[in-house]
């Protein structure tokens, strides 16, 4: 008889060898949301994604593929003679002088292979210890490239939080900053990406090279670079015709854009372009903001850097929308985004989610997630701010500081009203090519915050704010005579024909069917059919002179020229909100109140020309949706929707120093100090 445990000891034939499969990998911090494929339906549509975006002028020729390389090529060699140059000039061994170098890297757009036609290069230039940014950089190196025929358009900003020299090197457009590195030497094979790139250097200097370890690690960490490129670049596209495409008027850019991207990509690994972009606006509509976004585990370091960690940086928990970079040391990437820029965002992602909703359903076509955000249709009051210089170098200049401080007004205005007051600046300038002074103008939606509970007559006073800000603009380092700004109140029915594509306003019924704005979405009030007849203010007299208006329009911005300075007063006024004066957006009728009360849309009697100015006189100026796929647990949820109306019950009233309205001669006068 056998027992068991002879039965046990009985030699057993080995199984056949399992077919061995690796675990699937995670890519990111937490697993996949899915590791769904492609079906026939979502290739297809991949296909007729991608030739819309080739038929919309995307991808750039190989022509000027070749000129960007040949332009790279020929900036190494300045480069290099540069430090060479230096290198001699300060005494070094002629084996020194041999061997000195400097390395071009490139970032951004170009360096993960999503720039289209006339992008600029963003480039870093590493040099070694010796050679240095402020004056090496940005005074030996600028006047060498001064004196250069195929470098146009040459403008130093050492000031910058990244400090930058911005040219047009054989008319492609270069952003070259400068990294000096503890290294003597440079080696043309230098790794970017080691932590031993950082030591022994400044903040400015760890800036500047985050850009290129930051691209490299985004490339290391998606899980298919060419579909990760063709869904960003179809996004970045989506994002400038939505008008969120702009890191520094406090929305996102190219950095931020491709980090939500790559962030995806880790979530549904084995998805294509076209399940990509679908998905990107079901996940981030339901993202739970602030919780950050992150490729990999933040990593902190003996080196010391400061590394975002809201537990540790009080000032890290106001980030509204962090994007985290993935390399050392890890940054908030977005940390311009406002409560307000957040606000316009959030509802976009809606709009292109409810849009990729009907795509997958067949009933529109690509082009209609594309159609352009209709931004000077979608608020009642704006402001305008206008920048003037002597001439096209100094405009370039100031344009560029004045950009860069439009988001402390935004936020400026957040602070001032309590949040009452939203903004919505628009990412691009608009100039008028019928005038001949060097000017461009920037524009700010302005509407008050849904559900907030506002009494009869409450005014929302912005003058002191406006002026904060004017006051900032005026530190400008590099101010010189005829450097000006204006900022004054514009309603929607005075915006300046410049600013539109046919250069006059569209009647506003004349909306494409595929349009799914935010009036479109929000079920909109303001329907031609439901409009009553606007009432106009009558046209203030204001100053004794009349000036030439910069725009076709009777009531705009007066023209400025270097020979006729315009008289502006301090006028730009509070804001009130009238909510029984509207019913559905609509102007209600004249029930004896005073002219301010009963202006187009809620505005008011104050003149387009009513500019805050650096003078103070007062004149005319200037798919289906992934419903059975995981959601990651704290971070979505589904109820982060706001309910937001297109156009604000809001009205600008003109007040004098003791607080009456409307009385023109007792206007109060401030004093604006010329730098």
């Amino acid at each position: 008889m056998v027992g068991s445990d002879d039965f046990n000891s009985l030699p057993t034939p080995s199984p056949p060898p399992a077919e061995q499969k690796d675990p699937p990998m995670q890519w990111g911090v937490t697993k996949p949301l899915s590791h769904a494929g492609p079906t026939d339906v979502d290739i297809q549509r991949t296909k007729d994604l991608e030739k819309f975006l080739v038929d919309s002028g995307l991808y750039e020729s190989a022509e000027e593929t070749a000129k960007r390389e040949e332009v790279l090529d020929r900036l190494k060699k300045v480069v290099k003679d540069w430090v060479k140059e230096l290198t001699r000039l300060r005494g070094y061994t002629d084996q020194m002088v041999e061997d000195a170098n400097a390395v071009i890297f490139t970032f951004g757009s170009y360096r993960l292979g999503v720039h289209g036609p006339g992008a600029d290069i963003d480039t870093l230039c590493v040099g070694p210890s010796y050679v240095n940014r402020e004056e090496d950089f940005f005074y030996v190196l600028h006047n060498i490239l001064d004196e250069m025929e195929e470098v146009t358009e040459l403008q130093p900003v050492p000031d910058a939080h990244v400090p930058v020299m911005k040219f047009k090197f054989d008319g492609i457009s270069i952003d070259l900053l400068y990294a000096s590195i503890s290294l003597l030497v440079v080696p043309d094979d230098l790794d970017i990406s080691n932590i031993s790139v950082l030591y022994d250097i400044d903040e400015p200097t760890v800036r500047s090279l985050n850009g290129c370890r930051v691209a490299d690690q985004i490339l290391k960490l998606v899980p298919d670079v060419e579909n990760f490129r063709t869904t960003l670049r179809c996004l970045k596209f989506w994002a400038k015709r939505r008008g969120v495409y702009s890191n520094v008027t406090g929305f996102l850019g190219g950095v931020n854009w491709a980090l939500l991207v790559a962030r995806l990509c880790q979530f549904y690994p084995k998805a294509n372009p076209s399940m990509l972009v679908s998905r990107f606006f079901i996940i981030y509509t339901l993202w739970r903001w602030p919780n950050a976004v992150t490729l990999c585990e933040i990593e902190d370091n003996e080196l010391g850097f400061s590394v975002w960690n809201p537990k540790k940086n009080p000032w890290d928990r106001n980030h509204l929308m962090p994007i985290i970079t993935p390399s050392y040391p890890c940054m908030n990437s977005s940390y311009n985004v406002s409560a307000s820029t957040l606000r316009v965002m959030m509802e976009q992602f809606q709009v292109g989610k409810r849009i990729c909703e009907d795509i997958e359903l067949n009933k529109v076509q690509w082009s209609a997630l594309f159609e352009p955000y209709l931004f000077f249709e979608s608020y009642k009051n704006y402001l305008q701010v206008d920048i003037i210089a002597a001439d096209v170098d100094d405009l370039r200049a100031w344009r560029g500081w004045v950009e860069s401080r439009l988001r402390q007004l935004t936020l400026m205005i957040e602070r001032d009203t309590s949040g009452k007051l939203q903004c919505h600046p628009c990412p691009h300038d608009y100039v008028d090519s019928s005038n001949q002074c060097s000017h461009c103008a920037f524009f700010m939606g302005l509407q008050r915050k849904q559900g907030e509970v506002i009494q009869e007559g409450q005014q929302f006073d912005i003058r002191q704010t406006v002026d904060e800000f004017r006051h900032q603009i005026n530190s400008y380092m590099y101010w010189k005579p005829g450097m000006e700004i204006y900022v004054s109140h514009v309603r929607r029915k005075q915006i300046p024909s410049y600013v539109f594509p046919e250069g006059y306003r569209r009647t506003r019924h004349a909306r494409p069917a595929s349009q799914v704005d935010k009036a479109s979405c929000e079920g909109s009030v303001e329907r031609v059919s439901k409009r009553k007849k606007e009432v106009d203010v009558p046209d203030l007299e204001v100053c004794e002179k009349k000036r030439q208006s910069i725009s076709p329009q009777k009531e705009s911005i007066g023209a400025l020229t270097e020979t006729t300075k315009p008289e502006v007063v301090s006028s730009l006024t509070g804001i009130v909100d009238r909510d029984k004066e509207f019913n559905d957006g609509v102007i209600a009728p004249n029930h004896g109140k005073h002219t301010a009360e009963n202006s187009d849309n809620g505005c008011c009697n104050l003149s387009s020309g009513d500019a805050y100015s650096e003078n103070n006189e007062k004149g005319t100026s200037p798919g289906g949706t992934c419903s059975n796929e995981a959601s990651p647990p704290q971070l979505l949820h589904n109820t982060h929707k706001e309910e937001l109306e297109p156009n604000a019950d809001l009205a600008m009233v003109l007040k004098s120093g003791d607080g009456e309205k409307n009385v023109m001669s007792k206007v109060e006068k401030i004093e604006i100090p010329l730098i």
